[in-house]
């Protein structure tokens, strides 16, 4: 059972991966298998919805991913400023050392895949409120208004995507330190109580 549950994990991660450097029509089954070392047939064992299913999972994978990104930056943050520099910081390391090759595991299958299946625009939906959730759950415990800790979540998680498809098509990290410094302030200002509601 540990086996199966492995391989299919690997398949998971694999899709992933490719996802963020090549998109969703650019990845194969056959490149997820080769990528994951997992046997041939086990694609349909383990997704029997096919190409679909996987990338599904793969989407869910990576907001499970960026919550914990986003939770370990909050525990080393001592404000809601930090909290949102610090993520961008992150995201901005990714892209740089990754030379500006991965981009989102989410975003190609809302542009490119989420008209043909309704199951991957629930599940790109859902990934993306995670991510959304989970920021804001942290912006409050760094002292935002709930309404304004909702509101940044958004924008943050919308800035980071965008500076995502800028900087790999500038190959520069400058998209993220420009949208970075901008919502860190509004952090500060929000979390100052400049503008509150609950």
């Amino acid at each position: 059972m540990g086996r199966k549950s492995d391989s299919r994990q690997r398949m998971v991660e694999a899709a992933r991966q490719l996802i963020r450097e090549r998109g969703y029509h650019g990845t194969a089954l056959s490149d997820v298998v080769e990528r994951s070392a997992a046997p041939r047939g086990s694609v349909y064992y383990h997704f029997p919805e096919g190409k679909g299913q996987m990338a599904a999972e793969a989407a869910a994978s990576h907001a499970q991913d960026q919550v914990e990104i986003i939770n370990r930056a909050a525990a080393s943050s001592s404000s809601a400023e930090d909290l949102v520099r610090t993520y961008f910081d992150l995201a901005r390391e990714g892209m740089v050392s990754s030379g500006y090759q991965r981009g989102c595991a989410i975003a190609p299958l809302v542009i490119e895949a989420s008209e043909e299946s309704e199951g991957l625009q629930d599940a790109t939906r859902r990934s993306f409120s995670a991510m959304v959730d989970g920021m804001a759950f942290q912006l409050i415990v760094h002292g935002v208004g709930n309404a304004d800790a909702r509101e940044l979540a958004h924008a943050v998680v919308a800035g980071v995507e965008g500076a995502m498809v800028t900087s790999r098509a500038l190959r520069s990290p400058q998209p993220f330190d420009a949208v970075g410094v901008i919502l860190a302030d509004r952090a500060r200002s929000l979390s100052a109580g400049v503008r509150t509601v609950s």
